[in-house]
C-alpha cells in the first residue's frame, strides 16, 4: 500500500498510525511534486537577480548571518551546515520515532515553500521505504532554530552518504547502502542545508508517537481500572453517567462510560456493598482518567497543525514573489504541549500505583500482599514499591522543559524552547506510565482470583483469562520481575479497540 504525502489532505495521528502499522510506503502526490519543483525553480531564478542578501541562502547562519557567500560557495556552505551540525550525543533515538522523522521532513516539503530539490526529498522517501534509518542521537536540540542537531545527524548519512544508519534493523555504514543502490550522495543547492536543519521534526516525531501511546494508555487504563475496581469491591455510582451530566467534561463522562461498559454483567459490581465511599484512586478516576484525555485530545490538535506546517527558515513564497525570514523553526508550541502531555499521562501513572496499594493493604477480605499466607510469604509487596519508585522518577521527569532557555549562537538565538528535551522526557514518561500500568493489572488480575466463585464481567473475565496466558495466579513467592515484564508486554502486545 502507498501513502501519498500531499499538500491538498491533512495529516492527520491516526493516519500516521495507519502508514506504520501496515508498512505502507511513501510517494509523493502530483501536486507535491509540482510546488516543490516549482519553488525550486522560483529560488534559483531568484538570486539571479537578488542584490540584496538572503538570509541562509547567500549568507551565513544564527550570528553569522551578515557575512555574504559568494555564488560559487553556495553548495559547500549547505554541505557544510550539515557536517557542522551534526553534533548529537547520549542515547539514540528510538528506530520507530527516526523513520517519523523522515516522513514528517517530507511532508513539510510537500507544500512547496522550502526551496529543496525534488531529488532531495525523494532520497528522504526511499530512505523511508527502503528501511534505511540514519542513527540519530537524543541530546543536542534546543528546540529552537529547529532541531539543528538532531535533523543533521539525520541528513548526514542519508543526503551527504556519511555516517552509520540501520539497514534494515542491522547496523552498517551508509556506504554499503549506497553501493548496493547505486545512490550518490546530493549536492546541495542553496538553502537546502538549512531547509533540511530548520524545522521541529525530531519534537514533532516524539510528540506524534508519545500522542499515539499516550491514547493507547488511556484506553488501558480505563480496562484496568475497571478490574481493579471489581476486584476491591468497589462501588459503580461514581461512575454513574446522571452524576456526570452535571459536569459534563469529555473526557471524564467518556471515562465513566467506559467503566460502565466493562463491568456490565459482573457479579460483584452488583452485589450489596457495606462500605458507603471508596478512595478518591476509584472515585475519582473519571476526573483523574477524563482530564487526561481531554489532554491527550488538545496535544493531538496541536501536533496535528506542525505536521501539516512548513517550519523551516526563510520561508519562500513563489506566489508571493517573497522570502521571508522568520521564526517558525521555534518550538515553543511542541515544548509546551509536550510538557503537558507529560504531565497528564503521568497522572494516569500516579492514580494506578494508588489503586495498586489499596489492593495489597488487606481491606474489604483481601489478603495481606495478596498471598494466603503472608508473613512466610511477602507476595505483592515489593511491586507497588517498583511502581512507587517509578511514579516518583516520572514525577521529577515532568518538571517543564518550556520554562527554560539558555541562550546560543553568540546571543542571535535569545530564547530557546528545550523542546528537544520535553519530547525525549515525554517518551520517557510513556514508558513509566506503562510499567505501573502492567503492575497493576498484576495486582488487580491476581485480587480478583481471591473473590472466587464470584465472576466478574464477560469483559473482565476475557482480560484476565488472556493475562493469564502469559502471567499465572502466584500461589507461594516467586521471582517477580520476570512476571512484571510479561505484565509490561502483554499491555505492548495486546489488542486495544
Amino acid at each position: 500500500m502507498i501513502h501519498y504525502i500531499t499538500p491538498e489532505t491533512p495529516l492527520t495521528i491516526a493516519r500516521v498510525k495507519e502508514i506504520i502499522d501496515n508498512k505502507m510506503t511513501l510517494a509523493l502526490s502530483e501536486e507535491a511534486t509540482r510546488r516543490i519543483e516549482k519553488c525550486r525553480n522560483y529560488l534559483n531564478k531568484k538570486m539571479e537577480t537578488q542584490k540584496v542578501p538572503i538570509y541562509g541562502v547567500t549568507t551565513g547562519f544564527g550570528s553569522l548571518c551578515n557575512i555574504s557567500i559568494s555564488k560559487e560557495q553556495l553548495s559547500q556552505l549547505q554541505k557544510n551546515l550539515v557536517m557542522s551540525h551534526a553534533c548529537g550525543v547520549g542515547d539514540e533515538v528510538p528506530q520507530e520515532v527516526v523513520r517519523l522523522m523522515l516522513m514528517l521532513k517530507v511532508q513539510n516539503f510537500c507544500f512547496g515553500y522550502s526551496g529543496a530539490q525534488l531529488q532531495t526529498v525523494q532520497r528522504l522517501i526511499d530512505c523511508f521505504n527502503d528501511d534505511v534509518l540514519p542513527i540519530v542521537y537524543q541530546q543536542g536540540s534546543l528546540g529552537a532554530s529547529g532541531d539543528l542537531c538532531p535533523l543533521a545527524n539525520m541528513c548526514l548519512p542519508t543526503i551527504l552518504g556519511m555516517g552509520e544508519v540501520y539497514w534494515h534493523g542491522r547496523r552498517c555504514d551508509v556506504s554499503e547502502v549506497y553501493a548496493a543502490k547505486g545512490w550518490q550522495p546530493i549536492e546541495l543547492q542553496s538553502k537546502e542545508g538549512l531547509a533540511l536543519l530548520n524545522g521541529t521534526q525530531f519534537m514533532s516525531s516524539y510528540g506524534v508517537w508519545s500522542v499515539l501511546k499516550a491514547q493507547r494508555l488511556s484506553k488501558q487504563a480505563d480496562m484496568i481500572l475497571a478490574l481493579s475496581l471489581d476486584a476491591f469491591d468497589g462501588r459503580i455510582e461514581p461512575f454513574f453517567e446522571e452524576l456526570h451530566r452535571v459536569r459534563p467534561h469529555k473526557g471524564q463522562l467518556q471515562t465513566a462510560e467506559a467503566v460502565r461498559r466493562y463491568t456490565e454483567g459482573s457479579e460483584l459490581i452488583t452485589r450489596h456493598k457495606e462500605h458507603v465511599q471508596d478512595p478518591y484512586s476509584f472515585r475519582c478516576a473519571p476526573q483523574v482518567h477524563g482530564a487526561a484525555k481531554d489532554t491527550i485530545a488538545y496535544v493531538a490538535s496541536v501536533i496535528e497543525t506542525e505536521i501539516n506546517s512548513t517550519t523551516d527558515n526563510p520561508i519562500v513564497l513563489p506566489d508571493e514573489d517573497m522570502v521571508i525570514s522568520g521564526g517558525h523553526f521555534h518550538g515553543e508550541p511542541m515544548a509546551m504541549v509536550l510538557d503537558f502531555l507529560a504531565i497528564a499521562t503521568a497522572e494516569l501513572g500516579s492514580i494506578s500505583e494508588r489503586r495498586t496499594y489499596q489492593l495489597i493493604d488487606a481491606k474489604r477480605g483481601l489478603p495481606s500482599f495478596l498471598v494466603a499466607k503472608p508473613g512466610l510469604n511477602s507476595g505483592f509487596m515489593i511491586p507497588q514499591y517498583t511502581a512507587a519508585a517509578i511514579v516518583s522518577q516520572t514525577k521529577q521527569l515532568c518538571t517543564p522543559c518550556s520554562i527554560d532557555s539558555i541562550p546560543s549562537s553568540q546571543n542571535q538565538e535569545d530564547l530557546v524552547s528545550m523542546g528537544g528535551n520535553a519530547a525525549t522526557k515525554c517518551y520517557r514518561v510513556m514508558e513509566n506510565v506503562e510499567r505501573v500500568l502492567a503492575i497493576e493489572l498484576f495486582n488487580a488480575a491476581q485480587a480478583l482470583d481471591f473473590r472466587r466463585p464470584l465472576k466478574s464481567s464477560p469483559f473482565i473475565e476475557k482480560l484476565v483469562a488472556d493475562f493469564r496466558k502469559k502471567v499465572n495466579f502466584i500461589d507461594i513467592d516467586e521471582v517477580m520481575y520476570k512476571h512484571i515484564h510479561a505484565s509490561v508486554d502483554f499491555l505492548r502486545t495486546m489488542q486495544v479497540d
